[in-house]
């Protein structure tokens, strides 16, 4: 079984290429089985009739059967790779009419049977174990086949003439161990593909004759080219680069892990440049010796772009600057090399026609194009990760670039102090890319004046300063994974519209950003440890009058405080208006207070409750000291026979009238005003002669109703507080008294 670590690089591919096939199928809703790594021997029973996707690959299954997949009607995609399958007839797929993609790659296959029926889009039997290609008559009916891989130890014409009348997008050829030994120089003469993969044997020196330049490719790659031992293996392989001058319809090439040689690489670039290739990239590459110094020569070139990515060399010491000076100058507009330990870059010898270059995840310093004036038409620069330190060297770096519009230098340890002097970015500078770095708020007064895209994330920013530098075409800005507390305002960004900034420690957005950030349509403010008190009302009526623009809205908004709140979403939150608004809850206590005082002056005036208060008050402490007195001596302090009671306006008819029939001895009448104690206010007064009366007879009249004090008289009598006797109150009806003329508290 081939269980090596380069299967892990092809099974990433085949996911690729089974989601770029997923792209072109129907729109029917698809049903995905995953039984990858489960250990079966044998494909599983229980699967459902839905399934269009099945993924069985990387287990020990070693035979497919006709009933195993019967039942899978809807089957589009079948991915079997990496298991033990050692014989395939291609029929037990007729009954599986939506089959599409099928990918038996890395497998034990040394013979297949076709079938004329299968109409596959996909099909892939690269890294097996054929001897010939796998190639069968009935493939010529796969009209609609865009993706075939094979493989073969041994490449004939006769072969590839079975699949020449078919247009195929793409096609992977993967040679054995024993290519070569008889081989045929024309096999690939009538290949008709626009794209051809070739994976030579990683343990063997490049032996390959045969001619690709009269492939009908546009794109090829080369993968697994090795050419250090001996003479041989380089001739091979700079006879195979020599030809492809020849075709004018290649405009693609890609060389996959090669080992070779300081000066064949050189070789190789300079074979490639004058071919008609447009867009070179070389990946994984391992080189040994010390490079000749030799001349390049940069004419008659068609190429666009140069990609040099993961290059690694065995020499400790090497004459760098010859191997820069010639990527230096290369009078190109694409260049890339990433991820080569580079440690410098000098500036180009003449004015450069370089649009785009990417030195990302090398060693480059500040010292990068320094003083270089001859980048004047550079429009992208990417110096991420590399071991940049300080942004003024940066700034000063991109003055001469007067074309710069986008620099990515994210992922170093860039900071800036505001002392170093003067920051003067290029004018022409639009997007800037400076997150992964140790910048704080500083940086907001060094920034290019016209930037309208600006990634501070993954920083040290506190907070955004007011004196900041106006950018008034700023668009985007990203603080996200910083340390900020608030939103930050848009006073000096008139036209933000998108805001990031996820995972700070925003607790309480202030007001600032909901008043001056009109122009803000997506923010982003997910993952931060909201406070969920008043402060925050303002914050969550945005998406409720902005809806959809807040990403993440709301599941990833969520309270962190106070405590009884802590995981509740800020969507599900009510803070009533009353307990937020300061200015409502004075107005709402000072209306209700005046509510309050109109009710108890209109009680006072129509139910006169301070009366009664009062009234209460003497009953009390008149009961009291009742209970404190026995009934021998409430009969000892009986001086009178009657009290009476009755208006200073009827005493004319009292003294004629009443009294004179009552009895001959006036002395055992009471009167207030001849029995009333000086001493004593006028209330404590009528109790003590309503206590000192056997009976109490009350002269009724309109006058009576009218005055207080016959009020409290009758009272204090009403109510059986001084005597045992029920029947000691006697009224007499001196004059008719109109119902108008009661007041309210006469019962």
């Amino acid at each position: 079984m081939m269980r090596t670590n380069s299967s892990i690089f092809y099974f990433a591919i085949i996911f690729l290429l089974i989601f770029e096939t997923r792209t072109q199928l129907s729109d029917e809703s698809e049903f995905l089985v995953n039984r990858s790594e489960t250990g079966l021997f044998h494909v599983p029973k229980d699967l459902s009739l839905k399934t269009t996707i099945l993924d069985i690959s990387q287990n020990y299954i070693s035979e497919l059967h006709t009933s195993d997949i019967l039942s899978l009607s809807k089957l589009r995609i079948l991915v079997v790779s990496h298991n033990r399958i050692q014989y395939l007839d291609i029929s037990v797929f007729k009954f599986n009419q939506k089959l599409e993609y099928l990918d038996l790659s890395h497998n034990e296959l040394g013979k297949i049977s076709c079938h004329p029926t299968v109409n596959l889009k996909h099909l892939d039997l690269s890294f097996n174990a054929f001897d010939h290609l796998p190639v069968c008559k009935e493939f010529v009916n796969m009209s609609q086949l865009e993706f075939l891989g094979l493989s073969a130890t041994r490449l004939q014409k006769s072969s590839v003439l079975l699949i020449a009348p078919l247009h195929i997008n793409k096609v992977l050829l993967v040679l054995g161990d024993t290519y070569g030994e008889k081989e045929d120089p024309e096999s690939l003469h009538n290949l008709n593909t626009e794209s051809l993969h070739i994976v030579f044997p990683r343990r063997k020196e490049f032996s390959f004759t045969l001619d690709v330049s009269v492939s009908t490719a546009v794109s090829l790659e080369l993968s697994n080219i090795k050419c250090v031992l001996d003479d041989n293996g380089c001739s091979y392989f700079q006879d195979v680069l020599s030809k492809l001058q020849k075709n004018s319809r290649l405009s693609n090439l890609t060389l996959n892990n090669i080992e070779t040689t300081w000066n064949f690489f050189i070789m190789i670039l300079q074979l490639v440049w004058h071919t008609s290739i447009e867009y070179f990239s070389i990946s994984n590459v391992k080189l040994q010796g010390y490079p000749d110094l030799r001349y390049f020569d940069y004419s008659n070139t068609s190429l666009k772009a140069l990609s040099i990515h993961h290059v690694v060399s065995d020499a400790f010491s090497l004459p760098q600057s010859y191997i820069y000076e010639i990527l230096s100058n290369m009078n190109i507009q694409n260049f890339t090399v990433s991820d080569t330990h580079m440690v410098h870059m000098v500036c180009p010898s003449q004015i450069s026609p370089f649009l785009y270059l990417d030195f990302s995840n090398n060693l480059l310093t500040d010292m990068v194009f320094k003083n270089c004036g001859n980048l004047v038409k550079l429009e992208t620069l990417n110096l991420r990760m590399n071991q940049l330190k300080e942004l003024v060297s940066i700034v000063n770096m991109t003055k001469k670039m007067k074309s710069l519009q986008q620099l990515d230098i994210s992922q170093n340890s860039l900071s800036y102090d505001e002392n170093e002097g003067n920051c003067s970015w290029t004018g022409s500078l639009l997007n800037l890319n400076m997150s992964s770095n140790i910048l704080t708020e500083s940086v907001f007064r060094c920034l290019p004046p016209k930037v309208r895209k600006l990634d501070l994330h993954n920083n040290k920013i506190q907070t955004v300063p007011k004196d900041v530098i106006h950018l008034k075409s700023l668009q985007e800005l990203n603080l996200a994974f910083n340390f900020l507390t608030d939103l930050p305002g848009c006073s000096h960004f008139r036209k933000l519209s998108i805001l990031n900034v996820e995972m700070n420690l925003i607790l309480s957005p202030s007001l600032d950003f909901s008043q001056s950030c009109q122009e803000v349509k997506t923010l982003n403010a997910r993952r931060n440890p909201f406070r969920c008190t008043c402060e925050l009302r303002d914050f969550i009526r945005l998406e409720k009058y902005s809806e959809g623009m807040m990403i993440g809205w709301s599941d990833s908004y969520i309270c962190e405080y106070p405590l009884n709140l802590k995981g509740t979403r800020l969507k599900d939150v009510h803070l009533p208006e009353l307990s937020c608004n300061t200015a409502l809850l004075i107005v709402t206590i000072v209306v209700i207070m005046l509510v309050l005082g109109m009710a108890v002056t209109f009680c006072c005036f129509y139910f006169e409750p301070p009366w009664y208060l009062r009234m209460l008050g003497q009953w009390t402490q008149t009961l009291q000291r009742i209970r404190k007195t026995s009934q021998e001596q409430l009969k000892r302090n009986v001086w009178f026979h009657v009290f009476i009671s009755y208006s200073e306006h009827d005493s004319t008819w009292v003294k004629h009238e009443l009294i004179p029939n009552l009895e001959k001895e006036e002395k055992l009448i009471c009167l207030h005003e001849g029995h009333f104690d000086p001493g004593k206010s006028i209330t404590e007064n009528i109790m003590n002669l309503l206590e000192k009366s056997c009976k109490s007879i009350f002269v009724l009249s309109p006058n009576f109703v009218q005055s207080e004090w016959c009020h409290y008289e009758l009272y204090f009598a009403h109510h059986s507080l001084f005597h045992e006797n029920s029947d000691y109150v006697m009224f007499i009806l001196l004059e008719p008294i109109p119902l108008y003329c009661i007041p309210t508290r006469y019962p």
